[in-house]
């Protein structure tokens, strides 16, 4: 496993840990929970700063030839360069509910009148 991944996941098990040291010092009357504050910033400090070291210690990454998202190696597959047109028909298409109307002429007609406009 990768030594960032390990400090990055050791985050909160040493956040707690220290919550419980300083719940035991509060006890012991020896440190105060008012005063462990600076305690919490120097932990999350030097935790960051072991997540950069690793990372910075860590070669580059090699280059990525694919775009078929991160992980997944191109085995046995390309996406097709083009899809083929659909077949041209003389008749239009329905959907077996309602015919399609893709004449233009239905286009170019006056709008319908309004319900009482046609009864009279």
């Amino acid at each position: 496993m990768n030594r960032y991944f390990i400090i990055h996941r050791l985050r909160w098990p040493a956040l707690l840990l220290l919550t419980g040291v300083i719940a035991l010092l509060d006890q012991a009357h020896i440190l105060s929970w008012g005063r462990a504050w600076p305690l919490y910033l120097i932990l999350l400090g030097v935790l960051a700063l072991a997540e950069r070291a690793t990372l910075a210690a860590q070669p580059p990454a090699p280059p990525v030839d694919y775009s078929y998202g991160s992980g997944y190696q191109p085995v046995g597959y390309a996406p097709p360069a083009a899809y083929p047109p659909p077949p041209a028909s003389a008749a239009p298409q329905t959907t077996g509910i309602v015919p399609a109307n893709d004449s233009v002429e239905s286009l170019s007609r006056e709008p319908r009148k309004a319900w009482e406009e046609e009864e009279r």
